[in-house]
């Protein structure tokens, strides 16, 4: 059988380097669900959201029968993965996808689908199932321990008057940061700032720039003028203003997408853009609102391979123990660093390398949060 001899073959080439207790497993394909398979993966491999997830089963199998969630169904893959007697294989995500598909209804067709869309929905989804089981757990009775206070000073007001805050969930601390915006009237000089909060930064991109650029433009400042004019709560009027994003509060992972599909107006359509960008294994973040640069290390990426949007296929590479391992749906296999960059895009508008870098997962440095 071709799946045994791929994993002995990855566990021959790690040898004895074969990190303790670590599992590397495929996973199977259910018609076009490689978008799919590279999130689950680069997710499985981030540490701390691994460790959360297979604690929450590790808990709710104390509570007996739980309603089956997204949330459930991921745990129980994640732990049946980690608990497998063989250290590679393949295993089939069945009761997950299925779950997937029932939950929402843009992935139920066998239809190539959108890989940050599909990461988007399930933080999303992980976000809102976690904070009704908190809400739930609080309004019981025997439950009197204060909720989480929130960094950002948002309350959510109830109906009758009373501060509730809002919940700050495992998927917050792992993955949100906040940004600020801030408008600067270039009347009366006030500057307005609002911040906000993100599970992922998504980033224009250019041809032969680099992430560090990518980010720069994402926090350039920019004129609001013509139609697009301000209005000052101070000069009580619409105004010139000048306006820039700023990451003022980095998360703990650091989840960029990159702007790869465009809609293209003359064609009505879009079109993969297939530019190279540059992503270092270690990343400096500079627009950041403290002097300090916080410092990241790349530790997955999700590659779109194929020339258009609307067909192709999802891998992904993932940094494990300081190994970097290439999944393919049902295959593994160790590849070495140097490999990464054959992933940064084209520098040519038509090149026979449609494996381009979409989505990027770094860890913070700054000491595990």
């Amino acid at each position: 059988m071709v799946m045994g001899a791929a994993g002995s073959k990855l566990e021959k080439a790690l040898g004895d380097q074969f990190p303790e207790g670590e599992r590397y497993f495929g996973l199977e394909n259910f018609g076009n669900t490689c978008y799919c398979n590279s999130v689950l993966q680069a997710l499985y491999f981030c540490v701390p959201f691994r460790e959360q997830l297979l604690e929450y089963y590790a808990n709710s199998k104390n509570v007996g029968d739980a309603e089956e969630t997204l949330l459930t169904c991921l745990a129980d893959l994640f732990t049946q993965i980690s608990s497998q007697k063989k250290k590679t294989g393949v295993i089939a995500p069945k009761r997950f996808v299925q779950k997937v598909r029932k939950q929402n209804e843009l992935f139920r067709g066998y239809m190539h689908q959108d890989a940050h869309e599909f990461l988007n929905f399930l933080l999303n989804e992980l976000v809102d199932i976690l904070e009704k089981e908190s809400i739930a757990a609080n309004d019981s009775p025997d439950n009197t321990s204060p909720s989480e206070k929130t960094a950002n000073g948002h309350r959510n007001v109830q109906p009758n008057g009373n501060h509730k805050e809002p919940v700050v969930t495992w998927v917050h601390k792992i993955f949100q940061g906040i940004l600020t915006n801030e408008t600067r009237c270039l009347r009366c000089e006030t500057v307005t700032a609002r911040d906000e909060t993100f599970l992922d930064l998504s980033l224009d991109i250019e041809q032969n720039s680099s992430i560090t650029s990518c980010l720069r433009n994402f926090s350039s400042t920019e004129t609001l003028n013509a139609e697009d004019k301000f209005f000052c709560d101070k000069c009580c009027s619409l105004q010139e203003a000048q306006k820039r994003m700023k990451i003022k509060k980095p998360p703990h992972i650091l989840v960029i997408h990159l702007k790869r599909f465009k809609y293209i107006e003359q064609l009505g359509r879009y079109k993969k853009l297939s530019y190279r960008v540059v992503f270092p294994l270690e990343l400096k973040l500079s627009n950041t609102m403290d002097s300090t640069d916080s410092e990241y290390s790349l530790f997955a990426v999700v590659v779109h391979v194929g020339s258009g949007p609307n067909h192709g296929h999802y891998v992904s590479l993932v940094k494990s123990h300081n190994h970097w391992l290439f999944f393919d749906d049902e295959n593994v296999e160790m590849i070495d660093e140097s490999a990464v960059q054959t992933f940064f895009g084209s520098a040519q508008e038509y090149s026979s390398n449609t494996d381009h870098g979409y989505i990027l997962f770094y860890e913070s440095l700054g000491g595990k949060s």
